[in-house]
Parts: structure tokens; sequence; C-alpha cells
């Protein structure tokens, strides 16, 4: 099986290479690493990197930034980051990545727990994890060629304690359960899914 992972340096994104690498063929990817590196903010850097892969059977997005601040004093330029970068660029890798996966391919993409668990400062991931997650549950109907589409929700994650005292009385996630979460998208036959991981 070939997969393109997206974001596969992060903290996440590396484990989940580990897990999916196996007899597969893995491609690689990041905005300054990886095999092939694109901007998943320009759909012209999107459209560039598929032509460089070619067809492919699964591709898994563990990428896209958002912004942690008081609601206060959030402007909109600031609410703008997550959604350039979290929701329309993993949206474009799905849009884009359509017209190159192959028949019975998977797209995974990245939410988080701060949809349905906010926290303070945290306003903007929690609606551009919302937006990511109706987005999976909608395309799955209108994918073609039996191709899914799932996201995965964590919480934050074991790997990640710079990110502990933003989330005061939440239990971090074992990778292991991250991972699994991430094969069981491109391996099963789950479609239109938040696989939640908490």
């Amino acid at each position: 099986m070939k997969i393109i992972i997206v974001g596969a340096s992060g903290t996440i994104g590396k484990k989940v290479t580990e897990a999916l690498r196996g007899e597969n063929e893995i491609i690689t990817a990041g905005s300054k690493s990886g095999d092939i590196q694109v901007d998943i903010s320009s759909t012209e850097s999107i459209e560039a990197f598929y032509k460089q892969t070619g067809h492919f059977d699964a591709l898994v997005s563990v990428t896209g930034n958002a912004y942690f601040g008081p609601l206060k004093t959030m402007t909109i330029k600031d609410f703008d980051i997550g959604l350039q970068s979290k929701v329309r660029g993993q949206v474009n890798l799905v849009l884009i990545g359509q017209h190159y996966i192959n028949a019975k391919g998977s797209f995974t993409l990245t939410s988080g727990i701060l949809s349905d668990d906010p926290i303070l400062l945290g306003a903007n991931p929690s609606a551009v994890n919302g937006a990511i997650n109706s987005f999976v549950k909608a395309a799955a109907i209108e994918l073609e060629n039996n191709v899914r589409i799932n996201a995965i929700s964590a919480g934050v994650v074991e790997d990640a304690p710079g990110y502990f005292p933003y989330f005061p009385g939440h239990i971090p996630v074992t990778m292991d359960k991250v991972t699994n979460a991430y094969y069981k998208s491109v391996f099963g036959a789950l479609t239109g899914q938040v696989i939640q991981v908490w």
C-alpha cells in the first residue's frame, strides 16, 4: 500500500509513521522536511505535491496550526491561523487529493478533543476541530470509488508535556492509543467517523 503521511516529522507524525511503515511504501511530507515538501496553506503547492507523489492508497494528515490565546484579545487575524492552516490545509489535501487517490483508498485527518471538551485560551482550536469533524462526516457521503475518510480526535498526548498546563485535569493519552487510531482508520473499514482517543 502506498501511504502519504503529511506532518510525519511531528510528535504524533513520527509515531504514526513507525506504526504504518510495515511492508507499505511510505512517503513522508512536511513544510520543511520529509521525502517531499508541501505547504498545505497553498493550493499550488498541494497540486505540485500530488503530481510528484502520483496515485496513492492512503493519505494521513497529522498537521495544521491553530491559535491559542484569550478570547478577549483575539482578532480575526489570530482566528484565521487555524482556519487557513488546520482547516483549509487539510480540506485542500482532500479536495485536490480525491483526484489522485486510488479506488478504495482513504483519507485520515486530524482534529482534537477541544471540539468537545474546550479549555481556556482554546476557542480557535475548538472551532477548527469541530469544522474538520463536520467536513469528514459530510465528505464521506460524496467521495467516489469507495474512498473512505475519517478524523482522529485525540486528547493531549503523553509525548507533548509542554501542553499539559493548558489541559488541567486531563489525563494524557498514550501514544500507542493514538497510533492505533490512525492504523484503524487506514486499514479498517470505517468512513465518516470521528475516532476519539481520550
